[in-house]
């Protein structure tokens, strides 16, 4: 389910316009779309919604893009088309890890950016087709990593995100905390027919 206006901000567009651009700051493009829904005369095309088609309740696809301190992110799942698809399965339950836009922001590389593939390929590793369809398997494994395909999901118990990552979480002093990395909970920002949405402090290990 992609609104118009998302869609035309996706990961292909986006290595297009700054594929010779290494160092820019190509997912800042992201951070923009967040002041343009309030701008004067600006009228944006309404999202499209999905619900549960046995209790007619929201699910996962419904919220992901309802908060903009995770907006970077949301627009990442929307990049992704078997995450797409999973978050609007009312029928596959999961718990969303959505790093905040700041810890996304504060990344040493982009989330599509793998080292190895500088090192093998130099400064061209993303141009071209073959560049765009490279960054997007790297941008897929990042977003796997934040998705926890269980919900409800108990203190302490290990899972694999669709990544393939050891995951689990702890509470201590009332906050939740995602091991490996000790990485907080900043809130459970919503609750669904078919899972959760977190907003974390940090990104995961996403194994690149």
């Amino acid at each position: 389910m992609r609104a118009a206006f998302i869609h035309s901000f996706s990961i292909s567009s986006l290595l297009l316009l700054f594929a010779s651009a290494r160092a820019g700051p190509l997912f800042l493009h992201r951070l923009d779309q967040a002041p343009i829904a309030n701008a004067p005369g600006i009228v944006l095309p309404p999202m499209d919604t999905t619900h549960d088609p046995k209790t007619g309740e929201p699910i996962l696809s419904d919220i992901v893009g309802r908060d903009r301190s995770i907006n970077i992110f949301s627009g990442f799942t929307r990049d992704v088309d078997a995450v797409s698809a999973r978050l609007d399965d009312s029928n596959k339950n999961a718990t969303i890890l959505a790093p905040h836009n700041s810890a996304i922001a504060s990344l040493p590389r982009k989330p599509w950016e793998d080292p190895k593939d500088y090192d093998s390929l130099g400064s061209e590793a993303y141009a071209g087709a073959e560049g765009s369809g490279r960054a997007n398997k790297n941008l897929q494994t990042f977003v796997n990593a934040h998705i926890v395909p269980r919900s409800p999901w108990p203190e302490n118990e290990k899972v694999e995100t669709v990544a393939g990552n050891t995951v689990w979480y702890e509470v201590k002093d009332g906050k939740k905390f995602i091991q490996p990395g000790n990485i907080e909970v900043l809130s459970v920002a919503d609750k669904v027919a078919n899972g959760q949405l977190w907003i974390l402090k940090d990104v995961l290990n996403y194994g690149q």
